[in-house]
């Protein structure tokens, strides 16, 4: 923020978290500065309370600044029913309850359901601004469940502080978001594009490398398999069944333990190829025996998810004893040597174009057990596979700096728009002499004095 002047002179707010403010502003409520309503859900039981063109909106349709369609639509009837009035187009919607915080502006009008506050332009304040503002005050006044998570209802944010600028001055701040937002929201999407190309261009120099080899003049042949292709002329294509042990898990869950010691793998927990601690489950020595009746998964063998996603992978580790939850699956390959190399293959988007054909237009991804029994596989000769995983893993090693990188920058892009909006509206630079670059002469930064 350095390249943004202070404001000349401030005051203390009173309030711990938000320390001094501009001496022109004032502190107030929620309840005293921006009126609100809270939307409702018409009776549940009676589907054609759901069948009409009155938009109707749910947390998850606040995505867009501006919201002029909606997931479901309420009946004209049940519109004329609800305990609340319609929200006009203009309002400035805001979700308190699940994804707390997100905010959107009623393109049109439109009712929405009973986690959403609808501010009125009846506010003190220019919706603009509260747009900025309400996120970071309302937030502060929240409270906390057992899981951590934010939490909030009508009175909380009715008494949430509120900074009040001068209306023009509040209107300043908003213009001046707008405009240094969208620019940071431009680098934020195109950072994640590059994100999705690096991810992309990897799962395609490893697809490329495990279904063509390395020698790029070794005669090739029909795989058999549409979405394969051709594959090196002595290459075996096969199932996968036909070289490695399928075990499927027990299809039910076992019963969980806060002192438990065996660990249910479960599909939450295998992501980016590896075995995820994070909310893991545990059972006890009982269940544990049961549930590994057809057998312990062998340390060095492949987890495999069948569904919630399908395909993700990783390697069992040595360190801990496990047994498989819902959904599971082992592959324990007949020749321990080949285990790399279908680790790889499996890795690559030959598995993903494998559920799509299976898919046969569906968007569910899952697989059922005789899909993941008959998986096309190719088989290199032994000398090969081993350059193959060598090269993949060197791939994979750049490839994972590239998309670090490019996550670090996303982060710091992410954490530059919410502090820059957290000094504007909370009164830490100064704004009033902004004007958009396309009318003003260009300035030296200056450096903030307070």
């Amino acid at each position: 923020m350095a390249k943004y002047k202070a404001y000349p002179e401030y005051k203390e707010s009173g309030v711990e978290w938000l320390g001094v403010i501009p001496k022109g502003w004032t502190i107030s409520k929620v309840k005293y500065l921006a009126p609100f309503q809270v939307g409702w859900t018409p009776p549940t039981k009676n589907d054609a309370n759901f069948i009409g063109d009155n938009l109707w909106v749910n947390i998850s349709d606040l995505k867009d600044k501006f919201i002029s369609s909606t997931a479901k639509c309420i009946s004209d009837k049940a519109a004329k029913e609800a305990s609340m009035d319609i929200t006009p187009r203009g309002s400035l919607l805001y979700s308190f309850k699940l994804s707390v915080g997100a905010v959107s502006f009623a393109g049109c009008d439109l009712y929405t359901n009973e986690a959403i506050a609808s501010f009125l332009d009846r506010a003190q304040l220019p919706l603009s601004y509260l747009y900025y503002a309400l996120p970071i005050f309302i937030i502060e006044n929240a409270s906390t469940n057992i899981y951590g998570a934010k939490i909030l209802n009508q009175e909380l944010i009715k008494n949430s502080f509120l900074l009040a600028p001068l209306h023009s001055e509040a209107e300043k701040i908003a213009n001046f978001l707008d405009h240094e937002t969208a620019k940071i929201d431009n680098l934020i999407e195109k950072q994640q594009q590059l994100i999705e190309l690096l991810k992309e261009k990897r799962q395609a120099v490893i697809s490329h490398a495990v279904t063509k080899g390395l020698n790029p003049d070794v005669p090739m042949k029909d795989s058999g398999v549409e979405w394969l292709g051709e594959v090196p002329a002595h290459w075996e294509v096969k199932k996968l069944k036909h070289v490695a042990n399928i075990i499927d898990c027990k299809n039910r869950t076992p019963e969980y333990f806060d002192d438990g010691e065996y660990l249910v793998v479960r599909t939450t927990n295998v992501k980016k190829q590896s075995l995820v601690l994070d909310g893991a489950l545990y059972t006890n020595e009982r269940d544990y025996n049961i549930w590994t009746e057809r057998g312990v998964p062998p340390v060095g063998s492949i987890l495999f998810t069948r569904e919630a996603p399908a395909g993700e992978v990783c390697i069992v580790p040595a360190f801990t004893k496990l047994c498989m939850g819902q959904r599971m699956m082992n592959f324990i390959c007949h020749e321990s040597d080949y285990t790399k190399f279908l680790f790889d293959y499996l890795t690559s988007d030959c598995l993903k174009r494998y559920i799509e054909s299976e898919a046969a237009g569906s968007t569910v991804s899952h697989l059922r057990v005789e899909q993941v029994y008959n998986i096309p596989i190719v088989i290199p000769p032994n000398s090969e596979q081993k350059n193959i995983d060598e090269m993949v893993g060197v791939i994979k090693s750049q490839y994972s700096r590239l998309i670090d990188d490019a996550e670090c920058s996303l982060v710091l892009l992410q954490e530059r728009r919410t502090a820059l909006i957290s000094a504007a509206v909370t009164g830490k630079i100064d704004v009033r002499d902004w004007v958009a670059p396309d009318t003003q002469d260009v300035e030296e930064p200056q450096e903030a004095t307070a």
